[in-house]
């Protein structure tokens, strides 16, 4: 049997307010080429197909396409919801994705309830899905226990349930059936992408599971939330197919976006293959004088998106001087190693995550703990729950 594992689109994820969406459109579409190509029997799609809770209706077209697009491969499309999806809004749709023989698991369900999904392949083999959407910790830790418990014992509590979870689902795995799981989750050992713009509340503290909560008889674990395709060690094969769109300059780091195709059978270990997914554009981080960038201008990709740290002091009009140069220059600062660094609020200071914003300011102001990182993330997370409801 022939899979297709990808995950964490984001569609309607902008960089600095420059829209995104021709670049989604193309990455997707060569995603839906590969599946066609490679003559794929079932097409894993790892949550996080959203950027926001609520996306815009252009957002929904570029989603609703692409999922069509890959069923229209002969594939059995499986999606399930991230953190960052609204669930309300995949249930909305699901009945009329099943019709193109889609199919969306917006929360966790029993087995016998859509919670494990039986496809047979174009040679009739046989696969069991089981479906584990993105958890909430708000769903398994309650406010007594909230109260009552440490950090610690919270996360050995949503482990456990997540545990608890993931055996059911693979209960009914047989010896002579492709046994796999789709899960959105937080596994240790895996790396995650430098400033990719995950939410932090969503990837530390008490939203991770160990790799020994995925059985040995699944012969696939298909992961989505961290953004770097990458495989994790564990009982069974785990895989993050990570995004396949450069979501902000710390994933531009690291280039290498994919998707996996994988074969497996009840009887061989899977193989799996990374195929580069090229369509987005790249992004990159420029450093250095104005004049030394504008010397090098004739060697920098004129369609990539640019992050400007200038080594030079501050002066009137230098960040009109520097988009200039650089049409695509979408975020200019002076570094901030310079003792002439304006030290009011730079442009720098307002991007990436709230975790990441909260933790400057601790640190800009001396104070802050565990503890009180600890608070935020919970409250950012009781504020993108009411978003989504």
């Amino acid at each position: 049997m022939r899979l297709l594992h990808t995950a964490d689109w984001h569609v309607g994820r902008t960089i600095r307010g420059h829209g995104r969406a021709d670049e989604h459109r193309a990455v997707l579409t060569e995603i839906a080429g590969m599946a066609e190509e490679h003559a794929v029997d079932v097409v894993l799609v790892a949550g996080d197909q959203f950027d926001s809770a609520a996306p815009s209706a252009d957002a929904e077209q570029i989603v609703y396409a692409a999922l069509l697009d890959l069923a229209r491969t002969g594939a059995h499309v499986v999606v399930i919801a991230g953190n960052h999806d609204n669930p309300r809004r995949w249930g909305a749709i699901t009945p009329l994705l099943a019709r193109s023989d889609v199919h969306a698991v917006a929360t966790v369900r029993r087995p016998d309830d859509g919670g494990v999904l039986t496809v047979t392949s174009r040679a009739g083999e046989t696969a069991r899905i089981g479906l584990l959407p993105f958890i909430s910790q708000r769903t398994v830790i309650k406010a007594e226990q909230l109260m009552a418990f440490d950090a610690g014992q919270h996360a050995s509590h949503y482990a456990e349930r997540c545990r608890r979870i993931i055996d059911a689902l693979a209960a009914g795995f047989t010896s002579d059936t492709v046994n796999l799981l789709l899960g959105h989750a937080t596994v240790t050992g895996g790396a995650p992408a430098l400033g990719g713009g995950e939410r932090a509340a969503h990837t530390i503290f008490d939203y991770f599971v160990p790799p020994q909560v995925f059985p040995t008889t699944a012969h696939y674990v298909a992961l989505g939330h961290l953004h770097l395709p990458q495989r994790i060690p564990g009982p069974a094969p785990l895989w993050y197919a990570g995004s396949p769109l450069a979501l902000d300059f710390g994933e531009a780091e690291r280039d290498h976006k994919a998707a996996l195709l994988v074969d497996v059978s009840p009887d061989t270990p899977a193989r799996v293959q990374q195929l580069p997914v090229q369509g987005g554009r790249r992004l990159r981080t420029l450093r250095g004088t104005f004049d030394d960038l504008r010397a090098r201008r004739e060697q920098i990709d004129p369609d990539a998106y640019l992050r400007v740290v200038l080594d030079e002091p501050p002066r009137t009009g230098l960040a009109r001087a520097v988009r200039e140069q650089f049409p695509h220059a979408v975020d200019v600062s002076i570094s901030a190693d310079r003792d002439d660094a304006p030290r009011t609020v730079r442009q720098r200071d307002v991007h990436g995550s709230p975790h990441d914003l909260f933790g400057r300011y601790l640190a800009d102001h001396g104070g802050g703990d565990d503890a009180l990182t600890a608070l935020f993330a919970q409250l950012l997370e009781e504020e993108h729950a009411a978003d989504a409801s």
